[in-house]
């Protein structure tokens, strides 16, 4: 399974409501991004390879069940991550969850 079919995955172990970079018209829904790689070179080889990124939960729900449901999801793939930060958005009401991730591959 490639590092994308995974991180898919785990969203979808949670829900249908994700878009891989863009915004959904929803009052609840996940977007994920790579943002880059982190590499151990040992003697000019890669040795270890990990796509980087972010997953955004957006909910209009306080308390959201997905964010738990998310991090279970998580933890039963093995994928490194982190909640990075939790907002409220004023302006658009939403709260706004943000984990930092790191899938192996290669």
């Amino acid at each position: 399974m490639s590092w994308y079919e995974k991180i898919i995955a785990v969203h979808t172990a949670v829900t249908d409501a994700v878009s891989h970079g863009q915004r959904l018209n929803s009052d609840r829904y996940f977007v994920w991004q790579e943002d880059g790689a982190e590499d151990l070179v040992t003697n000019g080889r890669h040795v270890e390879r990990a796509m980087t990124g972010t997953t955004d939960l957006f909910s209009k729900q306080e308390f959201d069940p997905w964010r738990e449901a998310f991090e279970a999801a998580l933890n039963r793939s093995g994928i490194a991550w982190s909640l990075n930060s939790v907002q409220f958005e004023e302006d658009t009401g939403f709260w706004h969850w943000e984990w930092l991730w790191g899938v192996r591959y290669g």
